[in-house]
Protein backbone atom coordinates (compact mmCIF):
# COMPACT_ATOMS: atom_id res chain seq x y z
CA UNK A 1 0.00 0.00 0.00
CA UNK A 2 1.48 3.55 -1.29
CA UNK A 3 0.84 6.28 1.38
CA UNK A 4 2.02 9.64 1.91
CA UNK A 5 4.73 10.42 4.69
CA UNK A 6 3.80 13.94 7.14
CA UNK A 7 6.61 14.58 9.47
CA UNK A 8 7.35 10.92 9.41
CA UNK A 9 4.58 9.11 10.10
CA UNK A 10 2.52 8.03 6.63
CA UNK A 11 -1.54 8.85 6.69
CA UNK A 12 -2.63 5.19 6.62
CA UNK A 13 -0.45 5.08 10.41
CA UNK A 14 -2.81 8.02 11.01
CA UNK A 15 -6.23 6.92 9.87
CA UNK A 16 -5.57 3.62 11.77
CA UNK A 17 -4.88 5.37 14.94
CA UNK A 18 -8.10 7.59 14.64
CA UNK A 19 -10.12 4.62 13.70
CA UNK A 20 -9.23 2.65 16.56
CA UNK A 21 -9.68 5.81 19.63
CA UNK A 22 -13.17 5.93 18.15
CA UNK A 23 -14.06 2.19 18.43
CA UNK A 24 -12.18 2.36 22.12
CA UNK A 25 -14.37 5.50 22.33
CA UNK A 26 -18.09 3.86 21.54
CA UNK A 27 -18.29 6.40 18.88
CA UNK A 28 -18.04 3.24 16.44
CA UNK A 29 -18.95 -0.13 16.34
CA UNK A 30 -17.50 -2.70 14.36
CA UNK A 31 -19.88 -5.73 13.59
CA UNK A 32 -18.82 -9.22 14.21
CA UNK A 33 -19.33 -11.42 10.98
CA UNK A 34 -17.27 -13.67 11.68
CA UNK A 35 -20.17 -16.19 11.86
CA UNK A 36 -22.34 -13.89 9.79
CA UNK A 37 -24.14 -15.96 6.63
CA UNK A 38 -26.61 -13.98 4.46
CA UNK A 39 -30.01 -16.60 3.76
CA UNK A 40 -29.89 -16.45 1.07
CA UNK A 41 -26.31 -18.01 1.01
CA UNK A 42 -26.89 -20.86 3.06
CA UNK A 43 -27.61 -24.72 1.26
CA UNK A 44 -30.91 -25.21 2.78
CA UNK A 45 -30.63 -29.19 1.67
CA UNK A 46 -27.91 -29.97 4.36
CA UNK A 47 -29.36 -30.28 8.25
CA UNK A 48 -28.14 -27.33 10.29
CA UNK A 49 -25.80 -28.43 12.62
CA UNK A 50 -27.37 -26.07 15.25
CA UNK A 51 -30.91 -27.49 15.49
CA UNK A 52 -31.79 -30.19 17.58
CA UNK A 53 -31.93 -34.14 15.71
CA UNK A 54 -35.97 -34.43 16.72
CA UNK A 55 -37.11 -30.94 14.98
CA UNK A 56 -39.93 -30.84 12.56
CA UNK A 57 -40.86 -28.06 9.76
CA UNK A 58 -43.27 -26.21 8.89
CA UNK A 59 -44.27 -24.20 5.92
CA UNK A 60 -47.23 -21.28 6.25
CA UNK A 61 -48.80 -18.21 4.34
CA UNK A 62 -50.83 -15.59 5.82
CA UNK A 63 -50.53 -12.31 4.40
CA UNK A 64 -47.05 -9.85 4.63
CA UNK A 65 -44.05 -12.36 6.18
CA UNK A 66 -42.72 -9.36 7.88
CA UNK A 67 -45.33 -9.71 10.60
CA UNK A 68 -46.07 -13.28 10.59
CA UNK A 69 -42.26 -13.64 11.71
CA UNK A 70 -42.20 -11.07 14.00
CA UNK A 71 -44.75 -12.78 16.13
CA UNK A 72 -43.87 -16.75 15.20
CA UNK A 73 -40.25 -16.36 16.19
CA UNK A 74 -41.15 -15.34 19.69
CA UNK A 75 -43.25 -19.14 20.41
CA UNK A 76 -42.12 -21.24 23.09
CA UNK A 77 -40.40 -23.99 21.33
CA UNK A 78 -39.90 -22.32 17.93
CA UNK A 79 -35.64 -22.59 16.94
CA UNK A 80 -35.68 -21.02 14.19
CA UNK A 81 -37.80 -18.75 11.36
CA UNK A 82 -37.13 -17.69 7.70
CA UNK A 83 -39.35 -15.92 5.00
CA UNK A 84 -39.23 -16.56 1.69
CA UNK A 85 -41.40 -17.84 -0.90
CA UNK A 86 -43.72 -21.19 -1.44
CA UNK A 87 -46.61 -22.46 -3.40
CA UNK A 88 -45.98 -21.81 -7.12
CA UNK A 89 -44.20 -22.40 -9.91
CA UNK A 90 -41.44 -20.53 -10.72
CA UNK A 91 -37.76 -21.35 -9.48
CA UNK A 92 -35.66 -19.45 -7.87
CA UNK A 93 -38.17 -16.04 -7.90
CA UNK A 94 -37.08 -12.37 -6.91
CA UNK A 95 -39.80 -10.63 -4.27
CA UNK A 96 -39.99 -8.42 -7.57
CA UNK A 97 -41.28 -11.91 -9.48
CA UNK A 98 -43.38 -13.10 -6.44
CA UNK A 99 -45.12 -9.53 -6.09
CA UNK A 100 -45.99 -9.37 -9.77
CA UNK A 101 -48.53 -12.54 -9.10
CA UNK A 102 -47.75 -14.33 -11.73
CA UNK A 103 -45.44 -16.87 -9.84
CA UNK A 104 -48.45 -18.82 -8.00
CA UNK A 105 -45.63 -18.10 -4.59
CA UNK A 106 -47.14 -17.13 -1.67
CA UNK A 107 -45.21 -14.73 0.70
CA UNK A 108 -44.52 -17.63 3.29
CA UNK A 109 -42.34 -18.60 6.22
CA UNK A 110 -40.73 -21.60 7.17
CA UNK A 111 -41.11 -22.77 11.33
CA UNK A 112 -38.41 -25.11 12.29
CA UNK A 113 -39.94 -26.23 16.14
CA UNK A 114 -39.25 -28.60 19.03
CA UNK A 115 -41.95 -31.15 18.72
CA UNK A 116 -41.50 -31.78 22.51
CA UNK A 117 -42.29 -27.97 23.44
CA UNK A 118 -45.05 -27.24 20.71
CA UNK A 119 -46.76 -29.39 19.10
CA UNK A 120 -47.61 -29.10 15.02
CA UNK A 121 -51.56 -28.73 16.13
CA UNK A 122 -50.63 -25.62 18.66
CA UNK A 123 -48.52 -24.13 15.85
CA UNK A 124 -51.61 -23.97 13.66
CA UNK A 125 -53.55 -22.51 16.42
CA UNK A 126 -51.56 -19.49 16.75
CA UNK A 127 -51.43 -19.35 12.78
CA UNK A 128 -55.08 -18.97 13.02
CA UNK A 129 -54.63 -16.01 15.39
CA UNK A 130 -52.54 -14.00 14.19
CA UNK A 131 -53.83 -13.41 10.54
CA UNK A 132 -57.62 -13.11 8.96
CA UNK A 133 -58.20 -16.66 6.95
CA UNK A 134 -61.26 -15.74 5.80
CA UNK A 135 -60.26 -13.06 3.27
CA UNK A 136 -58.95 -14.73 -0.02
CA UNK A 137 -55.79 -13.81 -1.63
CA UNK A 138 -55.98 -10.69 0.70
CA UNK A 139 -54.68 -9.62 4.53
CA UNK A 140 -55.87 -6.27 5.07
CA UNK A 141 -54.13 -4.14 2.84
CA UNK A 142 -52.23 -6.74 1.14
CA UNK A 143 -53.94 -7.86 -2.45
CA UNK A 144 -53.03 -10.89 -4.72
CA UNK A 145 -52.37 -14.38 -4.51
CA UNK A 146 -48.75 -14.00 -2.81
CA UNK A 147 -51.04 -13.18 0.72
CA UNK A 148 -53.12 -15.88 0.36
CA UNK A 149 -54.04 -17.94 3.49
CA UNK A 150 -52.08 -21.20 3.11
CA UNK A 151 -50.41 -24.53 5.17
CA UNK A 152 -48.02 -26.15 2.93
CA UNK A 153 -48.29 -29.93 4.53
CA UNK A 154 -44.97 -32.43 4.90
CA UNK A 155 -47.01 -35.48 4.57
CA UNK A 156 -50.12 -36.97 5.31
CA UNK A 157 -49.66 -36.55 9.06
CA UNK A 158 -49.34 -32.59 9.07
CA UNK A 159 -52.29 -32.38 6.39
CA UNK A 160 -54.68 -34.42 8.77
CA UNK A 161 -53.56 -32.42 11.74
CA UNK A 162 -53.83 -28.89 9.43
CA UNK A 163 -57.93 -30.50 8.69
CA UNK A 164 -58.36 -30.98 12.43
CA UNK A 165 -57.47 -27.56 13.05
CA UNK A 166 -59.06 -25.62 10.33
CA UNK A 167 -62.50 -27.22 11.13
CA UNK A 168 -62.26 -26.52 15.01
CA UNK A 169 -61.44 -22.71 14.07
CA UNK A 170 -64.06 -22.85 11.72
CA UNK A 171 -66.58 -24.11 13.83
CA UNK A 172 -65.43 -21.78 17.16
CA UNK A 173 -67.51 -19.15 15.96
CA UNK A 174 -64.31 -16.59 15.96
CA UNK A 175 -65.09 -15.74 12.46
CA UNK A 176 -68.20 -14.01 10.97
CA UNK A 177 -67.48 -15.94 7.34
CA UNK A 178 -66.20 -19.35 6.54
CA UNK A 179 -62.25 -19.89 6.72
CA UNK A 180 -61.16 -20.06 3.07
CA UNK A 181 -56.95 -21.29 4.31
CA UNK A 182 -55.24 -23.42 1.45
CA UNK A 183 -54.18 -26.98 2.54
CA UNK A 184 -52.08 -28.37 0.06
CA UNK A 185 -48.55 -30.54 -0.25
CA UNK A 186 -45.52 -28.28 0.61
CA UNK A 187 -43.69 -27.73 -2.18
CA UNK A 188 -39.83 -26.13 -2.70
CA UNK A 189 -39.32 -23.01 -0.03
CA UNK A 190 -37.32 -20.13 -1.49
CA UNK A 191 -35.66 -18.11 1.46
CA UNK A 192 -36.46 -14.10 0.55
CA UNK A 193 -33.68 -11.96 -0.22
CA UNK A 194 -31.36 -11.28 2.91
CA UNK A 195 -33.38 -7.44 3.78
CA UNK A 196 -36.47 -9.36 4.06
CA UNK A 197 -35.30 -11.60 7.11
CA UNK A 198 -36.29 -10.37 10.56
CA UNK A 199 -37.54 -7.30 9.16
CA UNK A 200 -39.21 -6.01 11.85
CA UNK A 201 -36.01 -6.93 13.69
CA UNK A 202 -34.05 -4.67 11.86
CA UNK A 203 -37.23 -2.02 11.35
CA UNK A 204 -38.81 -1.77 14.51
CA UNK A 205 -42.04 -0.27 14.22
CA UNK A 206 -42.05 -1.13 10.25
CA UNK A 207 -45.59 -1.97 8.21
CA UNK A 208 -47.10 -5.16 9.93
CA UNK A 209 -51.23 -6.20 9.59
CA UNK A 210 -50.46 -9.09 12.06
CA UNK A 211 -51.90 -9.05 15.81
CA UNK A 212 -52.04 -12.24 18.28
CA UNK A 213 -55.82 -11.95 18.90
CA UNK A 214 -56.86 -13.89 22.02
Amino acid sequence: MHSVKIAGITVAVLLAAGIVAMVRQGRLRVADTSTYEPEHMKDFTKPDPALPATHETAILAGGCFWGMEEIIRKIPGVLKTTVGYSGGKTADPTYEDVCTGATGHAEAIQVVFDPARLSYEALLDYFFRLHDPTTPNRQHNDVGTQYRSAIFCAGEEQKQAAERVKARWDKSGKFNRPITTEITAATKFYPAEEYHQKYLVKHPGGYTCHVLRD
